[in-house]
């Protein structure tokens, strides 16, 4: 893809988006403009289903809605609510000490700044810029496997890592798109441009696409 074929492949990722199902993230961010739910269902969410991030994350917010409510919680009873995530007691554990410290250290409000967001145990690149972005709306480029992925097979980016990625768009991907670029393909990744196996006989990007590293296709 050339540099310039990006506006065209987001303008086509648009018009399919209200097509395929929203991540959970997303969707969260969409019900309560809360960075600090923003925050705890994107912990939930690494290395788990959206199905079981959208509903461990309504458990748990049912039950403690903001920092103040989820620091009086036990590990135990996060663990529980959010139960089959993956890790959930290693995640749980992380949840209570982030709402603790949100208290201790911040009256309970998110902090709106990148290096404050890594500062906090279990917070990485991905989940700090997408509580900038979903949380905020401020410019940031959330960077996960799909987003890596598809960027790559593009030919948009070469890169080894998911940094690289986000390093390497913050350099070349116009700002206008920073925000979203993580919704659309992440439902783009999703939904269609799996990682075995793409629909590309159906994908509308195909054209601009020249499949870096996809060896099988539909």
């Amino acid at each position: 893809m050339k540099p310039d074929d990006i506006h065209t492949a987001i303008a086509i990722l648009r018009e399919e988006y209200p097509k395929w199902r929203k991540p959970a993230v997303t969707v969260v961010a969409e019900a309560d403009r809360s960075p600090f739910k923003v925050l705890i269902s994107c912990i939930i969410s690494l290395r788990t289903k959206d199905e079981v991030t959208a509903a461990a994350s309504a458990r748990l917010f049912g039950r403690a809605a903001t920092a103040r409510e989820m620091q009086s919680l036990a590990v135990e009873e996060i663990a529980g609510l959010i139960y089959p995530a993956g890790f959930y007691r290693t995640k749980a554990e992380q949840i209570r000490a982030i709402a603790q410290r949100l208290m201790s250290e911040y009256g309970g409000a998110v902090p709106d700044e990148l290096d404050e967001l890594l500062a906090f145990k279990g917070v990485g690149r991905k989940t700090a810029n997408l509580v900038l972005t979903l949380g905020f709306g401020k410019p940031g480029i959330c960077v996960d496997t799909h987003v890596h992925r598809i960027c790559n097979r593009w030919g948009y980016v070469a890169t080894r890592s998911p940094e690289a990625t986000e390093m390497a768009l913050r350099a070349i991907l116009p700002q206008e798109y920073w925000i979203e670029i993580n919704d659309l393909l992440v439902a783009f990744g999703q939904n269609h441009c799996h990682p075995v196996s793409p629909r590309c006989s159906t994908c509308r990007l195909a054209a601009l696409c020249p499949r870096i590293g996809v060896h099988v296709s539909r």
